[in-house]
Protein backbone atom coordinates (compact mmCIF):
# COMPACT_ATOMS: atom_id res chain seq x y z
CA UNK A 1 0.00 0.00 0.00
CA UNK A 2 1.16 3.24 -0.95
CA UNK A 3 2.21 5.90 1.95
CA UNK A 4 0.18 8.96 1.87
CA UNK A 5 1.23 12.63 1.79
CA UNK A 6 -0.34 14.86 5.56
CA UNK A 7 -2.43 16.75 3.22
CA UNK A 8 -3.79 12.94 1.21
CA UNK A 9 -4.69 12.06 4.54
CA UNK A 10 -6.30 14.69 5.60
CA UNK A 11 -8.49 14.05 2.93
CA UNK A 12 -8.89 10.68 3.51
CA UNK A 13 -9.97 11.17 7.23
CA UNK A 14 -12.67 13.69 6.07
CA UNK A 15 -13.78 10.83 3.08
CA UNK A 16 -13.87 8.29 6.04
CA UNK A 17 -16.03 10.14 8.38
CA UNK A 18 -18.85 11.43 5.52
CA UNK A 19 -18.34 7.76 3.42
CA UNK A 20 -18.20 9.99 0.56
CA UNK A 21 -18.82 14.04 -0.10
CA UNK A 22 -18.26 16.14 -3.11
CA UNK A 23 -15.20 18.22 -3.39
CA UNK A 24 -17.33 21.07 -1.95
CA UNK A 25 -17.99 19.33 1.18
CA UNK A 26 -14.07 18.08 2.17
CA UNK A 27 -13.19 21.89 1.59
CA UNK A 28 -16.06 22.64 4.31
CA UNK A 29 -14.69 19.96 6.41
CA UNK A 30 -11.30 21.44 7.05
CA UNK A 31 -10.04 24.46 9.66
CA UNK A 32 -10.41 28.03 8.67
CA UNK A 33 -7.96 29.19 6.96
CA UNK A 34 -9.34 26.25 3.99
CA UNK A 35 -6.80 24.80 1.60
CA UNK A 36 -8.54 26.17 -1.98
CA UNK A 37 -11.32 23.97 -4.01
CA UNK A 38 -8.54 23.56 -6.65
CA UNK A 39 -6.10 22.24 -4.49
CA UNK A 40 -8.54 19.52 -2.75
CA UNK A 41 -9.86 18.85 -6.35
CA UNK A 42 -6.37 18.15 -7.13
CA UNK A 43 -5.75 15.82 -3.69
CA UNK A 44 -9.16 13.55 -4.74
CA UNK A 45 -7.28 12.90 -8.10
CA UNK A 46 -4.03 11.99 -6.73
CA UNK A 47 -6.09 10.12 -3.99
CA UNK A 48 -7.99 8.45 -7.03
CA UNK A 49 -4.95 7.70 -9.25
CA UNK A 50 -3.22 6.09 -5.86
CA UNK A 51 -6.28 3.38 -5.86
CA UNK A 52 -7.31 5.04 -2.33
CA UNK A 53 -10.56 6.59 -3.75
CA UNK A 54 -13.22 7.07 -6.54
CA UNK A 55 -15.87 9.11 -7.26
CA UNK A 56 -19.27 8.82 -9.12
CA UNK A 57 -20.70 11.35 -11.57
CA UNK A 58 -24.12 12.81 -10.84
CA UNK A 59 -25.19 15.44 -13.16
CA UNK A 60 -22.25 17.59 -13.81
CA UNK A 61 -20.40 17.08 -10.26
CA UNK A 62 -18.21 14.28 -8.64
CA UNK A 63 -19.00 12.39 -5.63
CA UNK A 64 -15.91 11.13 -4.00
CA UNK A 65 -16.04 7.60 -1.34
CA UNK A 66 -13.03 5.98 -0.25
CA UNK A 67 -11.77 2.66 -1.49
CA UNK A 68 -9.56 1.80 1.66
CA UNK A 69 -10.60 1.47 4.91
CA UNK A 70 -9.47 3.70 7.60
CA UNK A 71 -8.75 -0.13 9.68
CA UNK A 72 -6.41 -1.37 6.61
CA UNK A 73 -4.42 1.53 5.89
CA UNK A 74 -3.79 2.30 9.94
CA UNK A 75 -2.94 -1.61 10.06
CA UNK A 76 -0.36 -0.82 7.11
CA UNK A 77 0.89 2.37 8.75
CA UNK A 78 1.18 0.82 12.32
CA UNK A 79 3.22 -2.03 11.21
CA UNK A 80 5.60 0.16 9.09
CA UNK A 81 5.89 2.48 11.80
CA UNK A 82 6.45 0.04 14.07
CA UNK A 83 9.16 -2.53 11.85
CA UNK A 84 11.24 0.75 10.79
CA UNK A 85 11.22 2.37 14.16
CA UNK A 86 11.11 -0.27 16.84
CA UNK A 87 12.78 -3.06 14.97
CA UNK A 88 9.63 -4.94 14.73
CA UNK A 89 9.14 -4.77 18.33
CA UNK A 90 5.60 -4.26 19.74
CA UNK A 91 7.05 -4.09 23.57
CA UNK A 92 9.73 -1.40 22.43
CA UNK A 93 6.64 0.54 20.94
CA UNK A 94 4.48 0.66 23.79
CA UNK A 95 7.52 1.66 26.30
CA UNK A 96 8.39 4.39 24.14
CA UNK A 97 4.66 5.54 24.06
CA UNK A 98 3.60 4.76 27.85
CA UNK A 99 7.57 7.01 28.68
CA UNK A 100 6.84 9.78 26.39
CA UNK A 101 3.20 9.98 27.28
CA UNK A 102 4.04 9.35 30.97
CA UNK A 103 1.51 6.46 31.68
CA UNK A 104 0.80 5.22 34.79
CA UNK A 105 0.81 1.85 36.34
CA UNK A 106 -3.21 1.46 36.05
CA UNK A 107 -3.07 3.00 32.50
CA UNK A 108 -0.42 0.16 31.28
CA UNK A 109 -3.24 -2.20 32.95
CA UNK A 110 -6.34 -0.75 31.25
CA UNK A 111 -3.89 -1.02 27.79
CA UNK A 112 -3.25 -4.67 28.54
CA UNK A 113 -6.96 -5.59 29.35
CA UNK A 114 -8.09 -3.69 26.40
CA UNK A 115 -5.54 -5.48 24.43
CA UNK A 116 -6.36 -8.64 26.04
CA UNK A 117 -9.87 -8.06 24.90
CA UNK A 118 -9.25 -7.74 21.41
CA UNK A 119 -7.13 -10.29 20.51
CA UNK A 120 -10.11 -12.91 22.04
CA UNK A 121 -12.81 -11.37 19.99
CA UNK A 122 -10.10 -12.02 17.32
CA UNK A 123 -9.79 -15.53 18.42
CA UNK A 124 -13.49 -16.21 18.33
CA UNK A 125 -14.05 -14.52 14.89
CA UNK A 126 -11.37 -17.27 13.38
CA UNK A 127 -13.00 -20.47 15.04
CA UNK A 128 -16.32 -19.46 13.34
Amino acid sequence: MKQLTKAEEQVMHILWNKKEALVKEVVEEFEEPRPAYTTVATVLKVLEKKGFADHKTIGNVHLFFPLVAKRDYTRVQFSTLLKDYFNGSFPRMATFFARENNLGIAELEEMMKMAAGELEKENQNRKR
